[in-house]
């Protein structure tokens, strides 16, 4: 199987599959392969946090021209898959000297399916582009090609909790990576500072519940496959609802807008996380958090819905008030705009990479001490020396 993610997240999607029981796991670029039966395949879909769907292989070959694609196609038992009355729908990606665009590598296996059927039963399936019951994946490399099936249907990241949100809220699998990422060990408070709909503070209480992402979901796409044993799946969803755990989590939410908190509660009670969520109308630069350490994930603008100009002095109040009022915390920011993060004023301790949609960001650590960290620890070295 491979299971999609995105730029950066490899790593936490890997560790979540070795923790799944996955065998044989390896990481590539936006993927991660691994090995499992259909038992599995089902428990992936509902419990990883940070993959976007999952793919079953069908089958592996070398072509070498457009007739030996349409062979290799036709020797699938397409039939055996899916019925003439379902739709299907091709998605390739490429990168070889062997075809001109990824189209014409669909075209040709579109091509291969339909006159399998034509030939057994004398017409064809129909094609649909928007909502297919099935939808098959080919990858070529150079002459090295694979087919897949796509086991999830609409992305792993569309939970299903989410009722209300603002403006380009941040995708749940991006926001479910930065708390893996961020290190929260769940013994110390959490605080989404400008929560927005409150996706990274949902993400958070699921991680910290062991609440299965996939809880809220209705149908995958392997609902419609042949071989689905709805007794298995729903084994399978008893099993990881019986792991949810109840521990005592603080998670607080803050925005300064009463629009932005409305749509926030709203989602919180949809994911069913009400208890673990504390939800408080407070401006940034005003939070107090009440707490003497902890782990902050903040999503701030990145000057693509306002004016720029504003930016340095946004990100310049933000370092202020992680140096007031956010002491003993972790504290994590992402943007995409690299100049406006040196306004925070303050050296982060770590950085990655990460995409939020198309655009390339900056997750960055700054780790805020009581004083200043030379401080800190010539405080440290002066308390040694008196004690020896």
């Amino acid at each position: 199987m491979l299971a999609k993610t995105f730029f950066g997240l490899e790593e936490v999607l890997a560790d979540e599959l070795r923790k799944l029981g996955a065998k044989n796991v390896a990481i590539h670029t936006r993927a991660v392969s691994f090995e499992g039966d259909l038992g599995f395949m089902y428990k992936a879909n509902v419990s990883l946090r940070t993959a976007l769907r999952i793919l079953v292989h069908l089958k592996s070959c070398t072509v070498s021209n457009a007739s030996d694609l349409y062979k290799k196609a036709s020797e699938i038992e397409w039939t055996d898959i899916f019925d003439i009355d379902e739709n299907f729908r091709i998605e390739s990606t490429m990168n070889s000297d062997l075809f001109d665009n990824n189209q014409f590598l669909s075209l040709k296996v579109k091509d291969a399916i339909v006159d399998q059927f034509r030939r057994k039963f004398g017409r064809r399936p129909d094609v649909e582009k928007m909502f297919p019951d099935f939808t098959f994946h080919l990858h070529l490399f150079e002459n090295e090609l694979s087919f897949w099936i796509d086991s999830t249907g609409d992305s792993l990241h569309k939970r299903g909790y989410r009722k209300s949100t603002g403006i380009a809220p941040i995708n749940e699998v991006l926001a479910a990576g930065m708390v893996a990422l961020c290190g929260w060990d769940t013994k110390v408070p959490f605080v989404d500072p400008m929560c927005g709909s409150g996706t990274i503070a949902i993400e958070a209480a699921l991680y910290a519940g062991n609440i299965p992402p996939g809880i809220f979901r209705e149908n995958y796409a392997f609902n419609k496959w042949k071989i689905y044993d709805a007794n298995e799946y729903a084994t399978i969803l008893e099993s990881r609802v019986e792991k949810i755990n109840d521990y005592d989590i603080q998670i607080l939410a803050t925005d300064q807008s009463p629009n932005n908190l409305k749509r926030a509660k709203e989602n919180i009670k949809s994911a069913g996380v009400e208890e673990m969520i504390s939800v408080r109308e407070s401006s940034f630069e005003d939070l107090i958090t009440g707490f003497d350490k902890g782990v902050a994930i903040i999503n701030p603008p990145y000057g693509e819905r306002m004016d720029k100009d504003d930016l340095p002095e946004l990100y310049k109040t933000m370092g202020n008030a992680f140096k007031k009022n956010f002491k003993g915390f972790a504290v994590w920011v992402i943007s995409s705009n690299i100049e406006a993060l040196k306004f925070v004023g303050l050296r982060p301790t770590r950085r990655i990479t990460l995409y939020n949609g198309a655009l390339e960001c900056k997750f960055q650590k700054f780790e805020i001490y009581e004083g200043s960290k030379r401080t800190k620890f010539q405080n440290r070295d002066h308390q040694s020396s008196e004690e020896e």
